[in-house]
């Protein structure tokens, strides 16, 4: 046992009443006199000797909020004159006890100089009793002091924190929210921060992510920091990376979106893109307009060519934000071209990028050394907006073409769906020149995932497919098949096929004919994602790969 247990384990004999007596604090008083105090505050006797160090501030806490929760201030006098931020500030008792450190202090204040604490704390309890309100003999006006040494606190925050120790609907202004949220943690007054949280998450942009995001990991506010987090997984390419404020974000929560499965983005080039602009206004902390793709191209060819930027000093800090991309998902000839342009990689990075896509290419498309779709699928998005009806993108990845699209069908219904297309049927020849390599597979097979995400008051909603494997195929009712037609070609077959094939075909053809069959409904079939959400806009994330043949 250690010396500081056992000296507070040590007793002794006080008086002719022979009571047994704590010598150290907190427990200043007798035993007998001790078990009648933790009674009247109804706190655990045992409980209490247990954990002397907590003060029992929260019974305390409970005992003022309970008896003068709605109880008006009779009287303008203060029974607390709190000196900080070289202002004094009069305070009341019952609204002094919400927040815990204001009651320590309160009481240490109180106790202090006294030979009988306990007693101090009896009498106040007595004297704030509601039962003996025509008794009640005036408490002792105390001045305490609190030493604020945090820069986020202004006097007008934590007026505003004091305020709320009155009026519970205070209104919280966004410039004022942070001073705010650092006065309620220095109080401990943890409704204050719970409403600070809120108001902060309610209003996440790109001009605030950043502070909001540090404030939550000072304080330890992980439903904060978490609601940054996925703010950003959602709005980094589309938004924050279009705006001056992409300079502001961390690299660590930089860090922790781009491992997120999560994250959306338009293609993996425009995540690039938005990674190599956050680089070059890091460097650049001057330029307060974003600039011009070309513009960051040509900063980054400045650098010498003998080696390239994530192998120089500056850049050695920054790779494991480019080991989360997915440069293997980036196919187009003129988007790989770039990539070696810049000497922004290295050479080792590029000839792996290269080898595997030749690899691919010789193959029919074949990814072999992508497994898990989580964190290996290319990536493709559509954000659905609020004007959107109808909306599609075409994609090509090796010579494969598919069409991506989603379809509004009423003020809250949407459905999200992926189709391959014949290059013949694209509406432009150029589109065929631009990505010139075209394959004339029959099918292919794809394992792949839709995601849609939207904002629904400040929570996200997820809708989602499972992973699915399927065969896409170059025929007709491949690219105009309907969802209803599968269902019921797969209900009637279910219901009569097996007795046509056995009333037409001898047992020997049933199995291969019932796999044509099943070949036939898998190529037609067109997966949906339906949801139903008043958010808007959507985030829908098109994720797959194409498995060994």
């Amino acid at each position: 046992m250690s010396n500081t247990h056992r000296a507070r384990l040590e007793r002794r004999i006080a008086g002719s009443t022979n009571r047994w007596r704590f010598p150290k604090q907190p427990f200043t008083g007798d035993l007998l006199s001790l078990s009648q105090m933790f009674k009247a505050l109804s706190i655990d006797f045992e409980e209490a000797l247990r954990n002397p160090d907590r003060l029992h501030i929260s019974q305390i806490q409970k005992f003022f909020c309970e008896n003068f929760k709605n109880k008006d201030i009779q009287s303008a006098e203060a029974d607390v004159i709190l000196e900080c931020l070289g202002f004094k500030w009069e305070l009341h008792q019952p609204q002094l006890f919400q927040s815990e450190t204001l009651a320590k202090l309160y009481l240490k204040a109180l106790t202090q100089g006294t030979t009988y604490p306990l007693r101090e704390l009896e009498e106040l309890l007595r004297a704030q009793s509601p039962k003996k309100t025509k008794e009640k003999s005036p408490a002792k006006r105390m001045i305490i002091s609190l030493k604020i040494n945090d820069p986020l606190v202004t006097k007008v925050a934590f007026a505003t924190a004091l305020k709320n120790l009155y009026v519970s609907e205070v209104e919280i202004n966004l410039e004022d929210v942070l001073g705010v949220l650092a006065s309620a943690h220095i109080l401990q007054f943890s409704g204050l921060v719970q409403r600070c949280v809120d108001v902060m998450i309610t209003r996440l942009m790109p001009s605030t992510i950043k502070n909001f995001y540090e404030a939550g990991c000072k304080y330890k506010e992980e439903q904060l920091t978490t609601a940054c987090e996925k703010w950003l997984e959602m709005n980094l390419v589309p938004l924050v990376g279009m705006q001056i404020h992409l300079r502001k974000i961390p690299q660590d929560l930089l860090h922790k979106v781009l491992k997120s499965p999560r994250l959306f983005t338009f293609s993996e080039f425009r995540l690039l893109k938005t990674m190599l602009l956050w680089v070059f206004l890091q460097l650049n902390y001057k330029i307060q307009a974003i600039p011009t793709h070309e513009t960051v191209m040509t900063f980054f060819k400045s650098f010498p060519e003998n080696c390239c930027f994530l192998d120089r000093d500056i850049g050695q800090s920054l790779r494991p934000l480019f080991l989360c991309l997915r440069l293997h998902g980036i196919t187009k000839g003129k988007d790989l071209e770039v990539l070696r342009y810049i000497n922004f990689f290295p050479e080792s990075w590029l000839n792996r990028v290269t080898a595997n896509h030749y690899h691919a290419l010789e193959n029919g498309g074949d990814m072999d050394q992508l497994k898990d779709l989580n964190t290996q699928a290319v990536r493709f998005g559509l954000l659905f907006n609020q004007e959107n009806t109808t909306y599609s993108k075409m994609i090509a990845v090796y010579g494969f073409f598919f069409k991506i699209t989603g379809l509004k069908h009423d003020t809250t219904s949407y459905s999200f769906y992926m189709q391959r297309i014949k290059h013949t049927d694209l509406e432009s020849p150029f589109v065929v020149y631009e990505h010139k390599p075209v394959s004339l597979r029959a099918a292919r097979m794809v394992k792949y995932e839709i995601r849609a995400q939207a904002l629904v008051d400040s929570k996200w909603q997820e809708f989602r497919t499972n992973q699915i494997m399927q065969k896409f195929g170059l025929t007709k009712p491949s690219c105009k098949s309907h969802p209803r037609l599968t269902c019921l070609t797969l209900a009637h077959w279910g219901r009569t096929g097996p007795i046509y094939l056995s009333r037409w075909l001898p047992a020997s053809r049933q199995i291969h004919c019932l796999a044509w069959l099943l070949t036939r409904i898998r190529l037609c079939h067109k997966p949906i994602l339906k949801i139903q959400t008043v958010g808007i806009p959507i985030y829908v994330s098109f994720a797959f790969i194409f498995p060994p043949s």
